[in-house]
């Protein structure tokens, strides 16, 4: 595996970018994202809570999403499938191995 960035203010705004990115492309649905990559928005939450050690779920969200969780839910979050939900269910199962 290669070298982690050691540059902390370019990670910072690979993260910063990609956030806008997810935030712009309101029709990559979470439960696709995971069934792909094994993360989503809520993972990056997740992982902005960590990181920051103050910040709470809803506001790391809301800095994520663009929006509180709620409203981004309503106007962009369609049903997921039975398909989507498996893809989901298999992708995050490989996870364990790089956490």
């Amino acid at each position: 595996m290669a070298e982690p960035i050691s540059n902390d203010a370019a990670a910072a705004a690979a993260f910063r970018r990609l956030v806008r990115h997810l935030q712009h492309r309101t029709d990559a649905q979470n439960v696709d994202l995971m069934g792909l990559a094994g993360f989503c928005r809520n993972c990056l939450a997740d992982w902005l809570v960590e990181a920051d050690g103050a910040m709470t779920r809803e506001e790391a969200r809301e800095a994520i999403y663009g929006m509180p969780y709620a409203d981004w839910k309503k106007h962009h979050q369609a049903d997921a499938t039975p398909e989507q939900l498996a893809r989901m269910e298999e992708s995050v199962a490989r996870n364990t191995a790089s956490d």
